[in-house]
């Protein structure tokens, strides 16, 4: 069973009023869009963190290079590590990056 008016006129109408509540509703979506991308602007970046661990290329991806947070050398295949398991990985024998001496930071050089 339909809601909806059997006439043209009030159809009409009813298609007017729905284009109208639309419109409003893109405006209000777009105005909200606006203001959560000013305050994602506002937001200082994200601080770095400050040991990585770069992983190798394959399917086992085990660790090859560790990083001190903000070193220039780090590249996409790093994540976030703890000075625990940047020790951890020293120890076991994975080089430290040349550029950014982690080992040396750490003082396990």
């Amino acid at each position: 069973m339909s809601v909806l008016p059997p006439d043209l006129p009030r159809l009409r109408t009813l298609v007017t009023y729905l284009r109208g509540e639309l419109s409003r509703t893109e405006q209000a979506l777009a105005a909200a869009e606006e203001l959560e991308a000013a305050t994602a602007r506002k937001q200082p970046p994200p601080e770095p963190p400050a040991w990585l661990v770069e992983r190798g290329i394959g399917v086992s991806r085990l660790p090859a290079r560790v990083h001190t947070g903000d070193c220039w050398d780090s590249g996409k295949r790093c994540a976030p590590a703890t000075a625990e398991q940047v020790r951890w990985l020293l120890a076991e024998g994975v080089p430290a990056c040349p550029h950014c001496r982690p080992d040396a930071a750490l003082g396990t050089e």
